[in-house]
């Protein structure tokens, strides 16, 4: 009989991941809850493309979280959809009620709680929606408003940027297609060799790219039909009749500030031990992985996948008394980075002590981005549109 909940908040890859680990490892001594405000599991790596093209399977970039505990212990893992507004001492606090054990509650107890709430984006690198049916929507809409624009300028020269720029040239080589980015080099994580392959890739494609120079971002917005202008700090204006913003990652680590002010950094981010717990002795229990924690790794999926391991190895490890484990970054920012429709490149900086970049060019890629492959390994189902 299960003796309390290991909640989950956050369920993109990372959270998914230590649900499912979770599940696996404390069958019939814990039951895991996997609290989410979206309705379905968002391929995010999809969105972008999706919302450029037009002709792909939306609906499947859209998964229903069934599937991806299908080969769960039964009544091992829950998955319930709500926003968690606050985190006290023992409990998190829900936007609406809920059923739980046939109960309707708006807070629910922990035995340990891991965050794995990730980062805000701008759509569409995420939804401005929590449901599947408006997310398709707003996807094909925005793809609509690609087909019919002629001069559309990105923001931001991250992976998503990039993506969009290249995937929108490629696509519809007579529009005019700008890339801005405010820092000398494009995907300033990355050594800068990434960008000047990205660079190659633009003169290629015919994409004008702007480096140096921070937009001035209108306060409220930019139109949404007609013409305008993007206008830069140095004084340049763009024309443009349509502008996509691909910047900025805004941690979601408000959920702590009433419990553990002290455990958020300056940029947003949870403050974690090597253990992965809340750099907060009074709450050992609550641990923080993925995108929204600080713990030195890159942002990316795989970093979160292995801290995601050490967590649900640690909550044993306490509940034994015993020593835990530590997670330290051992590989190096690396990404697997589209530059259009079939061309893409595999890219890792060097290793420690090391100068050599590791790059591996290909030309597979899938308009749908093999989206059918990816709604089937998380169980999607039959029907799409559930």
């Amino acid at each position: 009989m299960a003796s309390g909940f290991l909640v989950v908040v956050g369920g993109s890859y990372v959270g998914v991941k230590a649900a499912q680990l979770l599940a696996a490892g404390f069958s019939g001594r814990f039951r895991v809850l996997l609290i989410e405000k979206q309705s379905h599991f968002g391929h995010l790596f999809a969105f972008p493309r999706f919302a450029s093209a037009i002709g792909v399977k939306t609906q499947k970039a859209f998964i229903p979280y069934q599937g991806a505990f299908k080969d769960a212990p039964p009544g091992s893992v829950d998955v319930i959809q709500a926003r968690v507004t606050n985190v006290t001492n023992g409990t998190v606090q829900l936007d609406r009620t809920v059923v739980l054990n046939d109960q309707h509650v708006d807070s629910i107890p922990y035995r340990y709680l891991v965050l794995a709430t990730g980062t805000q984006l701008a759509a569409p690198s995420s939804m401005p929606s929590t449901e599947k049916l408006e997310g398709i929507k707003y996807l094909q809409e925005h793809a609509q408003r690609v087909m019919k624009s002629s001069k559309i300028v990105i923001i931001g020269g991250g992976a998503v940027g990039v993506q969009m720029a290249t995937d929108i040239k490629e696509l519809y080589p007579t529009k005019s297609v700008t890339l801005v980015h405010s820092r000398q080099v494009v995907m300033n994580n990355f050594h800068p060799q990434l960008h000047e392959i990205v660079k190659s890739r633009c003169a290629e494609l015919g994409i004008e790219l702007v480096v140096g120079s921070r937009v001035k971002l209108p306060p409220n917005g930019y139109p949404t039909n007609g013409d305008f202008y993007v206008e830069l700090q140095d004084g340049t204006k763009i024309p443009s009749d349509l502008a996509i913003i691909c910047t900025g990652q805004i941690p979601h680590s408000n959920i702590l500030k009433s419990l553990s002010p002290e455990s958020i950094d300056e940029s947003g981010f949870v403050r974690v031990l090597q253990t992965l717990q809340l750099n907060d002795a009074k709450h050992p229990n609550i641990f923080a992985i993925g995108d929204v924690a600080a713990t030195g790794a890159p942002k990316a999926a795989r970093p979160g996948m292995a801290q995601a391991e050490i967590v649900a190895r640690n909550i044993q490890h306490h509940l034994d008394n015993e020593s835990l484990e530590v997670y330290a970054p051992t590989n190096p920012p690396a990404i697997h980075l589209t530059l259009g429709i079939a061309k893409n490149v595999i890219f890792r900086n060097p290793a420690q002590g090391s100068t050599e970049t590791y790059t591996d060019f290909r030309e597979d890629g899938q308009l749908d981005m093999g989206i059918d492959g990816v709604w089937t390994r998380r169980g999607g189902g039959g029907d799409s549109m559930l």
